[in-house]
């Protein structure tokens, strides 16, 4: 059980957000049970540092930092989660292995996100601890394969612990991971709506307005798959590619559209990262208890099945 692996209450890490997973949010999450999870994707160094720093002073539970690989600061984030011993370190975009046997000097587990098989024995040969197997029905970046179909060949295919993402905001599918084979779960679109969620109200409106058809994928053409919501921006981003335009002129295009949905509110024109399961969230609540109800949900609906 991932539990006993993190030593926290609940089988259940933060998804590394960037702009959202700041050190205060971690902590709340990880005062609730879970492993809070702050995310360097969009840090300097020094502000890893500085959110690091608000962690510890908010929680005394373990707590993990999430790193993308495709930073230019890459080598000087993972030497800021050396120094301070971060309990986790999870990892998207690349493979961490030129940085596991330095993580594992200060104890730190390492559990890349993967979104195939190729991937998850690629990351195991490199000594990871464990995998969070993400399927396509999460926000942000993501891979091809679904959640149903991609747990359980990972699962068949290492030996490490596998936790499961994409497409999880319920009971019901909390059980599904575990029955999938998975030993635990990472979440991050239920939690956007939690009150200490630091996203601007707008976006969280949006979240609570969605139905199940208003997330979109854009960058399929350009090779940098993103679940959003379907709105102006992401609308006009797929014309674009459409149109041929390049991968820089892509990335130039959405400059700062996360920032702009989080802190400025603009739904229209800013990146309103979500995953599918947007459609299912209909209040805002405290983390604490979208947390303990995930569980309590997922017992309860264990016992009830009829096989």
């Amino acid at each position: 059980m991932l539990t006993g692996l993190l030593k926290v209450k609940y089988p259940l890490i933060q998804g590394g957000m960037a702009h959202i997973a700041t050190g205060k949010f971690a902590a709340k999450i990880s005062n609730a049970g879970a492993l809070g999870v702050i995310a360097a994707g969009a840090m300097k160094p020094d502000q890893l540092e500085q959110e690091i720093f608000e962690c510890k002073k908010l929680t005394d539970a373990p707590f993990g930092v999430n790193i993308m690989l495709l930073s230019p600061y890459k080598d000087e984030l993972i030497d800021i989660v050396i120094k301070h011993k971060v309990s986790v370190v999870t990892t998207g975009a690349g493979n961490p292995g030129v940085y596991i046997d330095k993580l594992k000097t200060v104890g730190s587990l390492v559990i890349p996100v993967i979104p195939s098989v190729a991937f998850a024995r690629r990351v195991e040969k490199a000594g990871a601890d464990a995998v969070i197997a993400e399927g396509t029905e999460a926000g942000g970046h993501i891979g091809e394969l679904t959640t149903m179909a991609l747990i359980p060949q990972v699962v068949e295919a290492v030996k490490i612990p596998v936790i499961a993402a994409g497409g999880i905001a319920s009971g019901k599918q909390v059980v599904a991971a575990f029955a999938l084979g998975a030993c635990g779960i990472q979440v991050g679109t239920c939690l956007l709506v939690s009150e200490e969620c630091p996203i601007h109200q707008n976006y969280k409106d949006i979240l609570i307005k969605a139905k199940d058809t208003d997330t979109v994928v854009t960058g399929r053409i350009s090779g940098i798959p993103v679940r959003i919501f379907k709105n102006k921006l992401a609308k006009t981003y797929i014309t674009l590619e459409k149109e041929g335009k390049t991968k820089e002129e892509l990335e130039y295009f959405t400059l700062g559209a996360l920032a702009k949905a989080v802190h400025e509110g603009d739904v229209d024109n800013g990146s309103v990262m979500m995953g599918q399961v947007a459609g299912m969230l209909k209040e805002i609540k405290p983390a604490k208890e979208i947390i303990a109800e995930l569980f309590a949900s997922a017992r309860s609906e264990l016992q009830s099945l009829k096989i």
